[in-house]
């Protein structure tokens, strides 16, 4: 009891305070209207096959990736209500000089999820402040256009646990114990996992921000069982955003990907480097 005592006494010490302050209202916001495009055009490059120089030898590409990431919060005095709708899809087209086009999805996500947090504790002067508390979510992952070798992906997640969140640095830092429906194959199967995320903003100087958000899922069981089941999975992506002209932003990123299967060794990795365009604008503003 002593213990417990302490620990808390060093919680109020850190300016832990019950959160009955902040924003009120609607928050409504598209935080990300993002574009890629590359494209590379070569011509007679079947009569320079010889050469060494691959601007006159190489096939030519056109790649394109769009996203969107958009929210429509409530903030009450005890509670937030968050919906978010994120969407991302890609395509690459390689035209070789020899032999059929090809076409190539590089991402392909669907996602709306729908969250209640208490707002519990509040914290004023650690790590820029933020709030914490128990949350719940439940969520709906599909995809654009079902892959040419497997079914449309269609997961109902529910999760629940605790959070940081609505800090000046720190966005969302969470550990929370997940339930699947996945109706992507038959039988349909119904999984437990455990899940830990983080998303960190740091403002460096007038119009730059440094963004990164990272997770990572380990599956426990499964009432049925399939060759794709994951045994675990991990993402993270990381983005400098500069505004060019109010809310349009030049962002170089990187984002990273991996998966292990349940039922053999090789782990996937998926690695995306680029430069993207992007818009942001709120809509309404919690007050």
């Amino acid at each position: 009891m002593k213990k417990l005592l302490l620990v808390a006494a060093c919680l109020l010490a850190a300016g832990f305070s019950y959160a009955q302050d902040g924003k009120l209202g609607w928050q409504v916001e598209l935080k990300k209207l993002a574009f890629d495009f590359t494209s590379t055009e070569v011509k007679n490059a079947k009569d320079y096959q010889g050469f060494s120089d691959a601007r006159l030898t190489s096939d030519s590409q056109t790649s394109v990736r769009g996203s969107w990431d958009s929210i429509a919060d409530y903030h009450a005095e005890h509670y937030l209500w968050t919906n978010q709708l994120l969407m991302d899809y890609g395509r690459t087209k390689i035209r070789p000089v020899e032999g059929e086009r090809l076409t190539n999805e590089n991402a392909d996500n669907i996602q709306f999820i729908t969250g209640y947090t208490q707002r519990v504790w509040k914290v004023e002067d650690f790590l820029g402040g933020f709030e914490a508390g128990p949350f719940a979510t439940v969520g709906y992952d599909t995809e654009f256009t079902k892959p040419k070798d497997a079914p449309r992906r269609r997961i109902l997640r529910g999760m629940a646990g605790v959070k940081l969140f609505e800090g000046k640095y720190l966005k969302s830092l969470y550990a929370a114990l997940v339930g699947e429906r996945d109706f992507t194959y038959e039988p349909y199967a119904s999984k437990l996992a455990w899940e830990a995320g983080v998303k960190l903003e740091a403002p460096l100087r007038e119009g730059v921000i440094f963004k990164f958000n990272a997770l990572f899922r380990d599956y426990l069981d499964s009432t049925h069982h399939h060759p794709t089941d994951l045994d675990w999975e991990a993402g993270a992506d990381a983005r400098l955003d500069v505004e060019v002209y109010k809310n349009l932003f030049v962002a170089p990123f990187i984002s990273y990907y991996t998966a292990q299967a349940k039922y053999f060794g090789a782990r996937g990795e998926n690695v995306y480097v680029g430069v993207s365009l992007s818009f942001s604008h709120i809509f309404h503003e919690a007050k």
